[in-house]
């Protein structure tokens, strides 16, 4: 090397140098932050395919968390749900027991309505005060509301689970398709000329009734409707016959007239179900209850029974707004939320507007103890356990087949998601190591290298005999 100027060997060891203390710099970086991708030169395609899956890690977190708080609402709302149910059972003793009036005082009867009382503030107090994080879960604030429901067409109107558009409403189409029917029979045989004794049977129970001779078929039809709650058969005078009924509409109702002595009509005659449709979808059908569960809609509909036997009629209502809107899926769109109405469990919302109400029962009410209407109490008492029944199995349904199977399958997404976004991101150290070793061997070599390039330039003394 005889030139000064420019030492071309010294210039290669500092690009080398330079490149391998970068590569050491890098190295570095990587074991210190736990990353193989810190900025987007590391790896541009990389660092995108890393922030879209860290993306998603983050909504499944979310959504888990979202799918633990959802669960935690549910068991609020089934736990005091078990009190009522409680309750409505002690209800049930008290009114068996006050039904047994021979062997009991009238004081008995008035310390028992006491009790009865006690046990509707009770269960006004919990729908009332039952809450998670400040909303009402069983006082109807979760309950959905609706517009238009013509009383003449639809009795009742009961929806479990309807996704509503963002600051929208779902319009429900109910249509008669075929006309529900009575279980019928018809007496055509006049005012009687000798004494009968008929057995009427329905799917209430089984009496019989005798009638003398030449009884007015009035009274044969008011002696019928004296039992109906006993039998779940209705009489009617049509002209010179007697129209006998169930007292309810669907193929699960009958009539059925067995004559046990004198001349009678005998005969056994089934109702039939409506065929419904709503909003164009087929529905089950019981008599004039009609539902229909879709991913979107859960409802269930009590036709008016002029309406269930009008064949081709329609309804129209809106579901307005309410509810409880869960997002449980990792992004917010229709498939990741879940709505689900929770009613009203106060006494003037357990019942119907048929039987009667809860509320009925308290003193100074219709159906109080101490009024003696025991059987109409007793329907009320029913439906009103039934009711809340079913308002905890499909929110335990809720909790089993929705909210835990989501918990389920998404930290399955969570482990798998999370292991995709590592192999890309996260730095594997042991590879890391070894390449720092080597960056290390290479820089001290380069050290020594450039050194030595640095020093041979001052062989150009020897030519000047220095």
């Amino acid at each position: 090397m005889s030139r000064i100027n420019s030492n071309i060997q010294s210039l290669q060891a500092i690009a080398r140098f330079n490149r391998n203390s970068a590569d050491l710099g890098t190295r570095l970086e990587r074991l210190s932050s736990g990353l193989q991708i810190n900025r987007g030169k590391d790896a541009p395609a990389g660092l995108i395919a890393s922030e879209t899956l860290r993306s998603e890690i983050q909504g499944i977190r979310q959504a888990v968390d979202n799918t633990t708080r959802a669960n935690n609402v549910i068991n609020t709302a089934e736990g005091a749900l078990g009190e009522v149910s409680s309750l409505l059972l002690e209800l049930q003793s008290l009114t068996l027991e006050a039904a047994n009036r021979g062997a009991l005082s009238q004081q008995e009867i008035e310390a028992n309505q006491l009790q009865v009382d006690s046990i509707l503030n009770s269960i006004n107090r919990i729908s009332n005060t039952t809450q998670f994080n400040g909303i009402k879960l069983l006082n109807g604030a979760l309950d959905y509301t609706t517009s238009g429901v013509t009383s003449g067409q639809i009795d009742i109107v009961n929806i479990n689970a309807a996704k509503l558009p963002d600051n929208g409403f779902n319009t429900i189409t109910v249509e008669v398709l075929a006309s529900a029917e009575f279980g019928q029979l018809a007496y055509t045989g006049g005012v009687p000329t000798a004494p009968v004794t008929i057995e009427i049977a329905g799917n209430a129970g089984v009496e019989q009734v005798s009638f003398g001779s030449g009884t007015s078929l009035a009274s044969i039809a008011t002696a019928i409707n004296q039992l109906k709650d006993a039998t779940g058969v209705s009489a009617i005078v049509s002209g010179s016959a007697i129209r006998l009924n169930s007292t309810a509409l669907g193929t699960d109702q009958f009539v059925s007239v067995k004559t046990l002595s004198g001349a009678f009509t005998d005969g056994k005659d089934f109702g039939v179900d409506a065929t419904v449709a709503i909003n164009g979808a087929s529905a089950d059908v019981k008599g004039n209850v009609a539902s229909l569960r879709t991913g979107d809609l859960d409802i269930s509909v009590t036709l008016d029974s002029a309406f269930a036997q009008s064949t081709g009629t329609d309804a129209t209502f809106q579901i307005t707004g309410g509810g409880a809107k869960f997002q449980i899926g990792s992004q917010v769109n229709r498939q990741g939320q879940i709505q689900v109405g929770i009613g009203s469990v106060a006494t003037t919302k357990l019942g119907n507007d048929v039987i009667g109400y809860l509320s009925s029962l308290g003193s100074g009410g219709d159906n109080s103890l101490i009024s003696g209407n025991n059987l109409d109490a007793q329907k009320i008492i029913t439906e009103a356990i039934r009711q809340t029944a079913v308002i905890r199995g499909r929110l335990g349904a809720l909790q089993k087949n929705v909210l835990e199977t989501n918990s389920n399958s998404l930290n399955v997404a969570l482990e798998n998601v999370t292991a995709s976004e590592s192999a890309i991101r996260d730095a594997d150290f042991a590879a890391e190591t070894a390449a720092l070793t080597r960056s290390q061997i290479l820089v001290q070599a380069n050290t020594s290298v450039l050194a030595q390039a640095n020093a041979q330039p001052q062989n150009v003394l020897a030519l000047l005999g220095r």
